[in-house]
């Protein structure tokens, strides 16, 4: 990407998360391997496209091949923590904790691609005041955790947490060293994730494909006024469909309101144009900046072009 005035960047969020059954499955890890990973790599090859795979440390203890042909594919490896659990969300964890997450898990990924890893999205984008120096500690230098001006926050756990992202920077910038979603002098730069009050992300592709068109539309104006780089964000997990099992359901909130907002109806929604259809819709979104001459990058290439530059 090197000294490329403009660029838009593919990010994959690679864990063991069933859309279908709403759960944390390995069967769901297996499919990962055997059908998300290969229709995703498949899909950047076509439009030369280079991305950036956040993976949890658990699926890459279970199906170090993920990682392997991610690699080998040109791709950068990045951590997305150890679990997806929601118990072990970074937004509840201390600091010790989170340091801990994040070295064991940077460390199997670096023991399976023989290279650093310094790139990191938190699962479910669940962040706090530690967080930053966690990362520093655990020598990470990327973050892209924040969704600047992501307005469906209620839908999602740690929302009142996420508030603060209304006022986000919107360009790649260092943050602080107590909050991700402010400009600081620490060590760790944040690439955020776009939206314009709806996200550019698979789940709203897939539920709304007309909105993210749209989104895209403006994403791809606001780049050319003021060089943003746009990120966009999708599961592997999107590209496949799984059998249905009740039994593996899980209630994730004991709160009444948070479990109809986020383990009833965010689920419900989640479920649209699962497998083919989202291959589909993701392929409109290549092909959109594939037609703009817009280079395809990884949050790495941005975070080394913006150091060399200043």
């Amino acid at each position: 990407m090197s000294n490329c005035k403009k660029a838009i960047f593919f990010t994959n969020d690679v864990e063991t998360t069933s859309l279908t059954n709403h759960c944390l499955s390995d069967e769901t890890g297996a499919l990962v391997l055997k059908e998300g990973i290969p229709k995703l790599l498949d899909l950047y090859e076509k439009y030369d496209a280079k991305s950036t795979f956040f993976i949890t440390g658990y699926i890459a203890e279970k199906y170090p091949q993920i990682v392997n042909l991610i690699q080998k594919s040109g791709h950068e490896v990045a951590c997305h923590g150890y679990s997806h659990e929601s118990y072990n969300a970074f937004d509840v964890l201390t600091y010790k904790k989170q340091v801990e997450h994040l070295s064991k898990s940077k460390k199997i990924l670096e023991d399976i691609c023989g290279q650093e890893v310094i790139s990191f999205r938190a699962p479910a984008l669940r962040v706090n005041e530690d967080t930053p120096k966690a990362l520093i500690e655990s020598g990470f230098k990327i973050d892209s955790s924040i969704a600047s001006q992501r307005l469906d926050m209620f839908l999602s756990f740690g929302s009142l947490k996420k508030m603060k992202w209304i006022n986000a920077p919107r360009h790649g910038y260092f943050t602080k060293y107590d909050d991700l979603s402010k400009k600081g002098e620490s060590g760790v730069f944040e690439i955020p994730v776009i939206s314009y009050g709806i996200p550019y992300i698979g789940t709203f592709m897939r539920i709304s494909p007309i909105l993210t068109s749209l989104v895209r539309q403006i994403a791809y104006w606001e780049s050319a006024i003021t060089n943003t780089k746009p990120v966009f964000l999708i599961h592997p997990n999107e590209l496949f469909i799984e059998e249905l099992d009740k039994s593996k359901f899980t209630r994730r909130s004991k709160n009444i309101v948070k479990y109809l907002l986020s383990d009833v109806i965010r689920h419900k929604l989640k479920l649209k144009n699962l497998g083919d259809n989202a291959v589909d819709l993701l392929e409109h979104q290549l092909k959109f900046f594939y037609s703009k001459n817009y280079p395809f990058s990884t949050l790495k290439d941005y975070y080394i072009d913006y150091v060399e530059e200043k």
